[in-house]
């Protein structure tokens, strides 16, 4: 019988901060968002414990680029050269040559890169698929639908496995732990878009799933009502920001504004240690400026 599995790879030590979904369908084995090199050990321990390995594995769904989802991406491959890796047209050039990803990267972690995500390596184009939205693909006898999901990334996707009704949402759902009380909005630079998420969210759940699978982590009950919860926080964090772009003295005034009362925001709903969790996971000064750049590009061009 196909099944799910989540692997949890305790990225930076940390449980509960990344999720891998491991599907299983007959001698079929697919992964989807393997996390980053830095928990490759990690993700080897979760796979022996299924009786496997990274041989074992057949395929690679990538719901986008970043490199807590696909960082691993070019040594799972180097290690595996039969592996199929699926991923958004938009996002295949940077993984056959990773030099702006890991720029744009850097600017944002600095010295903190290395070790939060260690060694990015190329992934060779012939192993690489491209997705547009709308494709069927096949792991042994499931079929994952492909939607096409924008917003958080420009090269976002989401894939909808019809044999569990579950759309594994990668962030476009945000960030929830276990299905907790509280939906975090992850929107790092460089390419946020609350208007095309929109239409993602409406994608999402057009096909009526029973369950969203976030990376940030794990199961996610009542899809309408947790995106509902979510859309407006989204939107409330954009409004709050760019309130605060408008009175703050300079970005980094902007920017510590914008944490404090977010963190406060979420004290209401979870302990200190979980807030500390939540925030990590999602980068928390990376959300902000995130929606900084796309409050400042929405303004520039004039739209309302």
């Amino acid at each position: 019988m196909p099944s799910t599995s989540i692997l949890d790879i305790y990225w930076n030590r940390r449980p509960r901060s990344i999720a891998t979904a491991l599907l299983e369908s007959g001698d079929h084995y697919a992964l989807i968002d393997p996390g980053p090199s830095s928990t490759l050990e990690n993700l080897r321990v979760q796979l022996r414990s299924r009786g496997l390995s990274i041989a074992d594995l057949d395929t690679l769904l990538l719901t986008h680029i970043h490199l807590d989802h696909a960082g691993a991406t070019g040594s799972l491959v180097r290690e595996n050269p039969k592996l199929r890796v699926y991923v958004h047209e938009k996002g295949m050039a940077h993984l056959i040559d990773p030099a702006k990803l890991l720029s744009s990267a850097g600017r944002l972690w600095g010295e903190q890169l290395q070790r939060l995500f260690g060694e990015t390596l190329p992934v060779p184009a012939e192993n690489l698929h491209n997705l547009q939205g709308g494709e069927t693909l096949a792991i042994g006898s499931r079929k994952i639908e492909v939607l096409y999901t924008p917003g958080h990334a420009s090269h976002h996707v989401t894939y909808f496995d019809t044999h569990e009704d579950v759309a594994f949402a990668g962030d476009s759902a945000g960030i929830r732990i276990e299905n907790g009380p509280y939906i975090m909005p992850a929107t790092p630079p460089p390419d946020i878009d609350l208007s095309q998420w929109e239409h993602s969210f409406d994608a999402i759940l057009k096909r009526r799933p029973v369950k969203l699978f976030l990376t940030h982590f794990g199961y996610a009950e009542n899809p309408a009502e947790h995106i509902a919860t979510f859309r407006e926080r989204l939107h409330r964090w954009a409004f709050l920001a760019e309130k605060i772009i408008s009175s703050a003295e300079d970005d980094t005034d902007a920017l510590e504004t914008f944490v404090a009362e977010a963190q406060a925001e979420m004290r209401e709903y979870l302990p200190a240690a979980d807030v500390e969790q939540y925030s990590f996971t999602a980068g928390l000064p990376l959300s902000f400026l995130g929606l900084a750049r796309h409050i400042r590009k929405r303004t520039s061009s004039g739209a309302a």
